[in-house]
């Protein structure tokens, strides 16, 4: 019996999140593996959806507290890992601002963060694993917390996007056996910032739990928020600068020009602000609506005409994947890891980056209804599972 343990954050919506239960449904199938899971917090919408045979590692509050506001912490009385996190927020801002570093764009204060509350952290478990893996960044507590033959970290974003301490980061991804990247793509912009680290790396795709969300798919039918009157295409992800949500309705004013009836629905959660501002600005109050967070997007998935996937940079983006496995046309911007997303004009079609270009595309899209219903069947004729990544996680052992 092959002892796992995978390490992350929450079960809130999202992407990776999406795919952790992707990973948790094909352990739980293996009858030779006993799987462990410890979440920092043992909360959001998907935990409903851990499977049987799944151990759920008793929540430690200390590392719940990584989450919380820091006065809430002092009352608690955990004055160490507040004061680690204070640190760690001091001198993330001091590093942004000496460098000059975008905000938004920087990942610098969550490292930060783990980085200096690591040393007041209890241990995760007891147990020796053959594997451990720390599924999210920042990966500081699988390397220091567990004890385990081989050690793997996940990477999902695409750093050619980000800005990160470099040496930092280099120290705490060189503790890992293994360094495995969401797609190839991923795996290229990494070790183009870590060649040192290269050797380690290797590609292990998301799983996706198929089944699972072709049976959520069918739970109910939103009619009255999606109805029939209008083209409806429909993007999800959190409201942040990599999604590029906030350009949607400069988009539907495009769309709007071209005398397009057509609602654009956008269902996510974060700063609304941004996106309300711009629907304001565009008049576009009648062609986007933000239907808000969903515990279950998939019917609005199937219930949409077209998904599109506006986004800066991803790393792979899961809701993609999650439209393709419903047979949907997908419409993506040419990010870096555009091309290992899909293949243009085959299984979705990739569009410009600049507003003007993807509506070109989009709107052609729209009015190619042949095309449509060739992406579609392209879609349902693939298999997006990725179930055989697993078996490189055992070659690894």
């Amino acid at each position: 019996m092959r002892r796992v343990l995978i390490v992350s954050h929450a079960l809130e919506l999202g992407g990776a999140e999406s795919s952790l239960i992707g990973y948790l449904h094909a352990l739980a199938k293996k009858e030779d593996v006993k799987t462990d899971l410890f979440l920092y917090r043992q909360s959001g919408e998907l935990m409903k959806y851990i499977p049987e045979g799944i151990n759920l590692i008793p929540e430690k509050q200390k590392y719940a507290c990584l989450a919380v506001p820091l006065k809430d912490i002092v009352k608690k009385g955990h004055i160490l890992i507040a004061a680690g996190r204070t640190i760690g927020k001091y001198l993330s801002k001091r590093y942004v601002k000496k460098h000059g570093i975008n905000r938004q764009k920087s990942a610098i204060a969550l490292e930060y963060s783990h980085k200096y509350t690591k040393a007041f952290m209890p241990r995760i478990s007891d147990k020796e694993y053959e594997l451990a893996i720390s599924f999210l960044t920042p990966h500081y507590f699988v390397t220091d917390k567990v004890n385990a033959k081989m050690k793997l970290a996940f990477i999902h974003t695409d750093y050619a996007y980000i800005s990160v301490d470099r040496e930092s980061e280099r120290k705490m991804w060189e503790k890992y056996d293994c360094i495995a990247a969401v797609s190839e793509s991923v795996r290229h912009s990494f070790v183009k910032l870590f060649p040192e680290l290269e050797k380690k790396t290797t590609v292990i795709e998301n799983i996706n739990p198929t089944e699972l969300i072709k049976t959520r798919a069918e739970e109910f039918v939103p009619k009255a928020e999606m109805p029939e009157d209008s083209i409806k295409i429909l993007s999800i992800g959190r409201f942040c600068d990599a999604k590029n949500f906030e350009n949607i309705p400069v988009k539907a004013a495009i769309l709007k020009g071209k005398g397009l009836n057509f609602k654009w629905y956008i269902i996510g959660f974060g700063d609304e602000k941004p996106i309300t501002n711009a629907i304001k600005a565009t008049h576009t109050e009648n062609e986007v609506i933000i239907l808000g967070k969903k515990t279950n997007p998939y019917p609005y998935i199937k219930r949409c005409d077209i998904y599109a996937q506006p986004s800066r940079y991803e790393g792979k983006a899961v809701t993609v994947l999650e439209a393709q496995m419903l047979g949907k046309p997908v419409i993506i911007t040419n990010y870096t890891t555009a091309p290992s997303q899909l293949v243009d004009g085959y299984d979705g079609v990739i569009a410009p980056m600049d507003n003007y270009g993807f509506c070109d595309k989009l709107y052609d899209l729209i009015n190619d209804r042949k095309k449509q219903i060739e992406l579609s069947n392209n879609c349902k004729k693939s298999d997006y599972s990725n179930k055989s990544q697993l078996e490189k996680l055992f070659n690894i052992i």
